[in-house]
């Protein structure tokens, strides 16, 4: 079995447990949280023109809570003898597209922290858009995402606060 997942973010609930990122960190949940504590002066946007939204880039994002959630049906699936193949791929992410600038808003509703980012030039290679489709595992895992972008954002931030 595969789970393929999309930006795992978020921390645990009690905030004692959640992501310490290389330094400096390069995935975005965790650069927001830098920004915000002044770990960083400032955060860059990696273009405002594309066919999205608002012209940023559209990902997807799972809460580690769901991802832990996930591998636990998972592997009830498997301990039940469900697998209808010898390799079953599964999406794993909220699976509604999230751009860069809804997750920076998402971030400054929720924590009351207004963010220093600025807009920069594309970066060479970035996609438009990719999230995740979770009809499958929905069908076969009965799993469903309970955490969303807010409550991503939320939790990362306590973690930030914490450690």
């Amino acid at each position: 079995m595969i789970l393929r997942y999309f930006n795992p973010a978020g921390a645990h609930p009690s905030a004692r447990i959640g992501e310490a990122s290389s330094n400096p960190a390069s995935n975005l949940v965790p650069v927001i949280t830098e920004t915000a504590i002044g770990k960083r002066p400032t955060m860059d946007v990696f273009g405002d023109d594309y066919p999205t939204r608002d012209g940023s880039c559209v990902r997807d994002y799972i809460h580690i809570m769901d991802l832990a959630n996930a591998h636990t049906k998972a592997l009830q699936y498997l301990l039940e003898n469900r697998q209808q193949s010898n390799c079953e791929i599964y999406n794993l992410g909220i699976g509604q597209g999230v751009t860069v600038l809804e997750a920076i808003q998402a971030f400054e509703r929720v924590s009351g922290q207004k963010l220093n980012y600025r807009i920069g030039p594309r970066r060479p290679g970035d996609v438009i858009a990719i999230y995740a489709n979770n009809d499958l595992a929905a069908q076969r895992l009965g799993w469903s995402p309970q955490y969303d972008i807010d409550d991503i954002m939320r939790s990362a931030w306590a973690w930030e606060g914490v450690r």
